[in-house]
């Protein structure tokens, strides 16, 4: 039987509902749900604040406005990681995965970041995922995706006084019923390497003055 969002009593428990089954699907101690890809990466590289990465040049643009906007520092390289559908931002831990989704795919010590965008594997039509066995990290993305919100804990929000800085970041209760229902009833998208006509991002020109 499908899940809805009604039957729930508090929405935000269809959103932990499907953060724990993504846990138990990919082996992952944590995971958090966003409303991108991108945006898992930009609060991962804000936790942790490497000061130089190198990562595949054939990417989504997206990738190098995170750079941009946080004033990282990066290389970019000519590697074939399509048969593998992820990639290692090498520098940090973090792991572009958004091809890729497999069961118990999570790896120790790694940050995983997932997409659930149409033409990717758990096809939601928007939103993200980052998984991590890092308790730390865990809980700040907790926060920084809802606005400094933790809403897990803090029911009405308005009962929360202290907040660290956060964006308006999370997947909505909406998705997350699509998701649970997708992955109750197994409809994953197969990937080819050919599907993925990336640019070499090295040939893009970034104005950072909009003025």
């Amino acid at each position: 039987m499908s899940k809805v969002l009604e039957s729930y009593s508090d929405p935000f428990d269809a959103v932990r509902e499907f953060e724990v089954q993504l846990q138990e699907y990919t082996g992952a101690p944590y995971a958090l749900v966003t409303d991108s890809c991108t945006h898992a990466m930009e609060i991962v590289l804000r936790i942790d604040k490497p000061k130089k990465v190198t990562f595949p040049s054939r990417t989504y643009l997206s990738v190098l406005m995170i750079m941009h906007k946080l004033d990282i520092e990066y290389e970019l390289v000519e590697t074939d990681w399509f048969d593998d559908r992820f990639y290692n931002f090498q520098g940090s831990r973090l792991w572009d995965c958004a091809r890729y989704l497999e069961p118990y795919m999570f790896q120790t010590g790694k940050v995983q970041c997932l997409s659930f965008n149409r033409d990717k594997p758990l096809p939601i039509g928007k939103g993200g995922a980052i998984l991590t066995d890092d308790p730390e990290l865990a809980e700040r993305a907790n926060r920084m995706r809802y606005d400094g919100r933790d809403i897990f804990k803090y029911r009405p929000w308005v009962s929360q006084k202290n907040f660290e800085l956060g964006f308006h970041y999370y997947l909505r209760p909406e998705e997350c019923i699509i998701g649970l229902n997708l992955l109750n009833q197994g409809k994953f998208k197969a990937q080819s390497p050919s599907l993925f006509n990336y640019p070499d991002c090295r040939q893009v020109n970034i104005v950072n003055d909009i003025s």
